[in-house]
């Protein structure tokens, strides 16, 4: 059985956290941003090899800031982990210690049998706003909210159309038991 490709990125000790997302993004074909910080979670995409967010500057990308919304900024000062994804691979950075670790997992030689696709219901029952490649979603009573990267959802009746598609890779442990041993992400859609 084919295996997907996981190998250990280097990150040099000053690095620019965008720029070498971007510098990823382009080398691996990937499209979207999902991070998560000390103060939030942040959603991006890749437009003409720039990661915007909900939160760029407002000069840069005049469309993209959520006025009603104070989402938290893309910084490696708060960041936790960031998977930066697409069709055919995923990069993953992370703090421990102080540190930032990376990786990357390609799978793009792998037949569909060989891994679990999972389609992972997201949070948003109604749409408040767009702006820019964003779309403001709200959820429940408690007015959970996030902006994703991507324009035109439609909604139905309080559902949840908002979908994150998962591969899961199987292996044999050392007794001969299937077991998940390694999630990348790959797209949102809806």
């Amino acid at each position: 059985m084919n295996k997907p490709l996981c190998q250990t990125l280097e990150i040099p000790d000053n690095f620019d956290l965008k720029e070498w997302l971007e510098s990823q993004a382009k080398e691996n074909q990937l499209n979207y941003v999902l991070a998560h910080a000390e103060d939030g979670v942040i959603w991006g995409k890749f437009q003409d090899g720039n990661l915007i967010t909900p939160n760029e500057p407002i000069e840069l990308f005049p469309k993209c800031k959520f006025p009603q919304c104070n989402f938290p900024f893309l910084r490696k000062e708060t960041l936790q982990q960031c998977r930066v994804f697409g069709q055919k691979s995923e990069v993953m950075i992370w703090k421990t210690d102080g540190y930032f670790k990376a990786r990357l997992i390609k799978d793009d030689n792998m037949k569909l049998e060989e891994y679990i696709t999972e389609n992972q219901i997201l949070w948003g029952t109604k749409s408040e706003s767009e702006l820019g490649e964003f779309t403001l979603l709200a959820d429940g009573q408690q007015g959970l909210k996030h902006a994703v990267p991507l324009t035109g959802i439609t909604f139905k009746d309080n559902e949840r159309p908002l979908r994150l598609t998962v591969h899961h890779y199987i292996d044999d442990d050392d007794s001969g038991v299937a077991r998940i041993y390694l999630s990348r992400l790959v797209k949102v859609y809806f």
